[in-house]
């Protein structure tokens, strides 16, 4: 019995006992999710609790000032809410508890577990928005990064330390695409952020990858979608920062986050309640700045040795690639993978669409026979794409294109090939070895 008293006893040991002053403030006014407190100058970041009496606690974030007074972001709902509760600081502003005690463990933005088990004691602190490195400290991308998936590591290499997004509309795989290439990828640590999403995914997600040896290197991070935007926001720092202490520490990291776009709504709906403008369809310029400073943070570190290889999904909403947060994310990622309804709804999953989709340091990480083959079955399936409604009408006659005649008779294969069940987990080795022999094939 004593025994069990002191290993429940030793953590509260390790706290050091503060008994200075704290000052207050008071709740003056409360509109929808955004409180102001008066009489407490609080830096922006700063979480904050909001009590009355013995009445039920509320948590805050503060992300703004306005005529001297505090704006917080409510962590949830505002019911019962009065005049007059006292709002106090909690924790540090602008850093996030991070460390090795998040392997094996899925927990909420603000660090607390969601899988039925005993708290996070992570003890090491990091700024929320990361630590900025200099251009020339962040290593150039020269390792190849396994995935298991057939069609990435044949045409669509992937090398350690790149950053890459994964582009569809809703229902068409990334969810999918995503596990797949967590269960066979080669990393010593994989955060999986999971922002915005449905709950039902985030308890599939965990009771899947939270078990035996490859739980010990895991760590998830989930934010459903009916949180806070605030909250949600939260959630992909703590991800992002959390894959950035590992790095620190000299691991290859594999981050997973799962949705850029979410990240992105979640930081327009903050700056909408700050009063900004919306100026890209509707994203105020903080929103598509969010998004843009938090894949940044990813690659290689030079003084560390360490890596970040960064995973994007990103919402078309509409189908639209051509959506802020799309075109966005494109411009500043290092490669982008099109899924495509049209591939999805004839049965080939993943639904990669391969001449849209590039990687742009496959050049630099894979050999020149590996480079030729993968420019040929491009070609090969931009032709038979580009002509496919002639010959579905009857209107070729074989013999006209000696290129479309080659696609035809190689469409079988090439669709064999590129199709892959999401059990299935391939090495890149042997991936690039049936990609050459599919190409040699005459």
């Amino acid at each position: 019995m004593l025994k069990l008293f002191d290993r429940v006893m030793a953590p509260v040991g390790e706290e050091s006992l503060d008994l200075s002053s704290r000052r207050f403030g008071l709740v003056t006014t409360c509109d929808g999710p955004i409180v102001e407190a008066s009489g407490l100058a609080l830096p922006v970041g700063t979480l904050c609790t909001i009590a009355q009496g013995e009445a039920r606690a509320y948590r805050g974030e503060v992300i703004g000032f306005r005529q001297g007074r505090t704006v917080m972001s409510l962590l949830g709902d505002a019911v019962m809410l009065r005049p007059g509760a006292r709002v106090r600081p909690e924790g540090h502003a602008g850093l996030l508890n991070v460390g090795p005690a998040h392997l094996g463990r899925a927990v909420d933005a603000l660090g607390q577990p969601i899988d039925g088990r005993g708290a996070v004691r992570a003890k090491r602190h990091w700024p929320a928005h990361g630590e900025r490195a200099g251009a020339l400290e962040r290593g150039s991308v020269k390792e190849l990064f396994p995935t298991g998936v057939r069609a990435i590591d044949a045409l669509n290499t992937l090398g350690i330390g790149q950053r890459v997004g994964i582009m569809a509309g809703s229902g068409v795989g990334k969810s999918v695409l995503i596990d797949m290439i967590a269960d066979g990828a080669e990393a010593d640590v994989i955060v999986v952020g999971l922002i915005g999403e449905r709950a039902r995914e985030v308890s599939d997600f965990v009771g899947r990858h939270m078990q035996g040896e490859r739980a010990e290197r895991t760590a998830i991070i989930a934010v459903p979608a009916d949180h806070a935007p605030n909250l949600r926001l939260r959630g992909a720092m703590l991800a992002t920062s959390l894959a950035e202490y590992f790095r620190n520490e000299g691991k290859r990291v594999l981050l997973i986050l799962d949705s850029l776009t979410r990240v992105a709504h979640a930081a327009r709906e903050i700056g909408f309640m700050l009063g900004e403008s919306g100026a890209a369809r509707g994203y105020p310029p903080s929103a598509l700045a969010t998004i843009t400073k938090l894949v940044e943070r990813a690659g290689n570190s030079v003084r560390s040795g360490g890596s970040v290889t960064g995973l994007y999904t990103v919402l078309a909403d509409g189908d639209d690639t051509n959506d802020p947060v799309v075109d966005t994310a494109r411009s500043i990622l290092d490669g982008h993978i099109i899924l495509s309804r049209d591939i999805a709804q004839r049965g080939r999953y993943p639904a990669i669409d391969i001449p849209a989709s590039l990687s742009r340091v496959m050049n630099d990480i894979t050999t020149a026979q590996h480079i030729e083959a993968g420019r040929v079955l491009r070609s090969l399936i931009a032709t038979l794409n580009a002509n496919r409604d002639l010959v579905t009408m009857g209107a070729y006659k074989p013999g006209a294109d000696p290129a479309l005649d080659r696609a035809l008779r190689l469409e079988h294969s090439m669709e064999s090939f590129l199709g892959q069940d999401r059990h299935e987990c391939v090495a890149a080795a042997d991936s690039v070895a049936q990609l050459i022999a599919l190409t040699s094939n005459d």
